[in-house]
């Protein structure tokens, strides 16, 4: 159950957002996300400006509220911009205690699976799931595995995309045991994961990827293929349809 403070913060969330509203872009952006769910009309500059009051007058002080106030608002949410405000809370800095623990994995993954779309589900993989990745391998490597080969495509492209970023520290065992578990797989979503979180890593080991690449040469779709090798192989050299 929401306490009472965590209550208000999520009023007053919903409050500032509708401040903020433009009617007038509401149904565009509704559109170009392709989203069932209404906006607002609250873009990314205006949504930073009106949230960043309300969570630095609104703290949180426990794990519990912290995990409860971001649930409230992304199961509540009437417009998408509320969903937004809840990865935004989950990502504050001041609750990096609670968030990059591995007891919150169970949190990212409800976020992912009912959130079913790449705005949320990219940012929820590359800057929630990452950095528990990273500060707890050992026990959260093992969940990226499975959700390599889940049944939900978002699970899925999550394993493949959530060590975007992690530069040095990538494990490239499991960026390869990822996308090999989904080399095989038509969905769009996954294909141009799978170029992106080779392409990225290729900032770092463009050998590396360009083995990759060539080693699964006749498994990778021109997509994934193409997004991989763009910074380091002419665009020329990419014959697959």
């Amino acid at each position: 159950m929401v306490t009472a403070p965590d209550t208000a913060l999520v009023e007053a969330v919903r409050t500032a957002l509708r401040a903020a509203a433009d009617p007038a872009a509401a149904e565009p952006m509704r559109a170009y996300m392709k989203s069932e769910m209404p906006f607002l009309g609250v873009p990314k500059p205006a949504r930073t400006a009106a949230l960043e009051p309300v969570f630095a007058e609104h703290r949180i002080d426990d794990g519990v509220s912290w995990r409860s106030a971001v649930l409230t608002l992304w199961d509540g949410a009437e417009f998408r911009e509320e969903r937004y405000a809840a990865v935004t809370l989950a990502q504050l800095t001041q609750y990096a205690a609670f968030a990059t623990r591995p007891d919150a994995l169970d949190l990212y993954d409800h976020l992912v699976v009912t959130g079913a779309w790449w705005d949320f589900v990219d940012e929820v993989a590359i800057r929630s799931v990452g950095p528990v990745l990273r500060g707890h391998h050992d026990a959260v490597a093992p969940v990226v595995r499975r959700w390599a080969r889940d049944a939900d495509r978002w699970r899925r492209r999550t394993a493949v995309i959530c060590q975007i970023g992690s530069k040095a520290e990538i494990d490239v065992d499991l960026l390869a045991e990822a996308v090999q578990a989904n080399l095989g797989d038509d969905d769009f979503f996954l294909r141009k994961g799978i170029g992106w979180a080779l392409r990225q890593h290729a900032r770092v080991d463009p050998e590396w990827v360009r083995r990759f690449v060539a080693a699964h040469e006749g498994e990778l779709s021109a997509l994934s293929r193409r997004e991989a090798l763009r910074n380091i192989d002419p665009p020329s050299i990419v014959t697959r349809g």
